[in-house]
């Protein structure tokens, strides 16, 4: 299989302070790499509904690519990583639920 979609791993931002104790927020590192998109399975999908999860995509991306980022973006809507599955040596997937809007 070949990795034709783009996929953002978001690490979240966060807080520092400067020398007199001022918080200056961090911007959240997006960092763009290529997957392969695959379907939740039909079991899957149905025993993940049992708990509250919704399923929606499976995202192939290489392992040395991922570090435990929770939150990933496709085609401009944000997901949340459910649960990650070492698949080889070389490939990891992502199962991801989409994030309700905010508000």
């Amino acid at each position: 299989m070949s990795y034709d979609h783009e996929l953002i791993l978001i690490t979240p931002g966060g807080i520092i302070e400067d020398d007199i104790g001022n918080q200056i927020p961090i911007d959240p590192v997006r960092t763009p790499v290529y997957c392969q998109l695959r379907s939740v399975g039909r079991n899957e999908f149905y025993n993940a509904a049992v708990t509250g999860l919704r399923p929606e995509f499976i995202f192939v991306i290489h392992a040395y690519e991922y570090n435990g980022e929770q939150v990933v973006e496709f085609e401009g809507e944000k997901y949340r990583v459910l649960r990650t599955y070492a698949a080889s040596f070389e490939e990891i997937e992502l199962t991801c639920e989409k994030v309700a809007a905010d508000g």
